[in-house]
């Protein structure tokens, strides 16, 4: 996932300073803050880093934390405080105690920087987040709110939805493109074929939604936010064509797919069908099926897991040259659909440990100049 997210960095014109589990920082300016949030399809949220350092004891917490010029970050009417903190194998551990001995030395700071004794935090939030990893601590200020997952297009669920980062990022993983044909046999909500339309047509996943730090006026001015909006709107194609098409055997799952797609403004790209992954054929050549199948999430469905990775890999095989790449909890699903992926990543999908099974097809002909290839 890493170097997926790492990738679309380096793509917007960004240096990599350091990659790790879970994060991935990368230098800029008071634009970066505003293109990454509208632009960036795979990561949750955008922390502006703001310290970090080493702290084995509260004391050194405290000191560390009021050594920050929060000032130059909070407005003496901004509403701060330490909304996360998390601990890995350091000797700080306690979330609450770290949460409130930064506050209060955040607190500190800002009484001597404003020359006040208390403040009203009436105004923009500043909401901050600490990562404690082996004794050494980040720092960082949450530009983004509402996790980016959140695009604003998901009405309506499935029983079991993959968030749109995670979808946007296994999309990324493959090697599928707009010239190429996507089908999702359980599509449910859609979440696959809206993140890889969007995609296509180079919709930016946060044109439709808003960000904390727009009303940051202190950091970022709101022209930085309107250019960076215009230049999402640009790049956006609406001419392009695609075959991109969902199934489910639940007529009102592929009406909540529908309206998804639509709120997507997508739902031209993609063709909804109430059909089961028995009927799944296509006639073409080197199509792709990405999905996310039933993995028997309750006890009752566990016993029809069987039958139905049988036909996944049925319906597969008789699929001229396609790729399928499977995200499932279902440890049985090689066994089942009859063969071995090409490659299996493990995936913890929230803090459900999966596998990306890859069963990949051959590559199309390339194309000769003057001739026309069925794609």
């Amino acid at each position: 996932m890493e170097a997926v997210l790492k990738k679309e960095i380096t793509d917007l014109g960004y240096d990599i300073t350091e990659v790790e589990d879970g994060r991935v920082t990368f230098l800029g300016d008071d634009e970066a803050i505003c293109r990454a949030n509208i632009f960036l399809r795979t990561t949750e949220r955008i922390l502006l880093k703001v310290g970090s350092f080493k702290a084995e004891t509260f004391e050194e917490l405290f000191q560390a934390t009021k050594a920050i010029p929060w000032e130059q970050y909070i407005p003496k009417d901004g509403k701060f405080w330490v909304t996360k903190a998390s601990s890995i194998k350091s000797k700080l551990f306690s979330p609450s105690d770290i949460q409130s001995i930064m506050k209060k030395a955040m607190v500190d700071r800002m009484k001597k920087s404003f020359g006040l004794e208390w403040f009203e935090e009436d105004g923009s939030s500043y909401p901050v987040r600490v990562f404690l990893y082996k004794d050494q601590v980040t720092v960082g200020i949450d530009t983004t709110g509402e996790s980016l997952h959140k695009r604003g297009y998901r009405t309506l669920n499935s029983k079991a939805p993959i968030t749109e980062t995670l979808a946007a990022a296994l999309i990324m993983l493959t090697p599928w493109n707009k010239d190429r044909i996507l089908v999702d046999p359980f599509c449910g909500g859609g979440t696959f074929l809206i993140e890889a339309a969007m995609m296509a047509a180079n919709i930016a996943p946060g044109m439709n939604r808003s960000f904390l730090s727009q009303e940051w006026d202190n950091l970022i001015s709101k022209k930085m936010w309107y250019d960076s909006l215009d230049e999402a709107n640009d790049m956006v194609d609406k001419e392009v064509k695609v075959d991109i098409q969902g199934y489910d055997n639940d007529p009102e799952i592929i009406k909540a797919a529908k309206l998804n797609a639509a709120a997507a403004g997508v739902d031209h790209m993609i063709h909804f069908q109430e059909r089961p992954v028995s009927a799944l054929s296509h006639p073409k050549k080197y199509g792709f099926v990405i999905t996310n199948p039933p993995y028997g999430e309750r006890l009752e469905e566990k016993k029809d897991l069987p039958e139905l990775y049988r036909q996944i890999g049925d319906r597969y095989k008789a699929l001229d040259a396609w790729s399928l790449y499977m995200i499932t909890a279902y440890e049985d699903a090689e066994k089942y659909i009859g063969r071995k992926a090409d490659k299996n990543r493990k995936i913890y999908n929230g803090m459900m440990k999966t596998y990306f099974y890859q069963f990949m097809g051959p590559k199309p002909p390339k194309r000769k100049t003057g001739d026309s290839v069925e794609k």
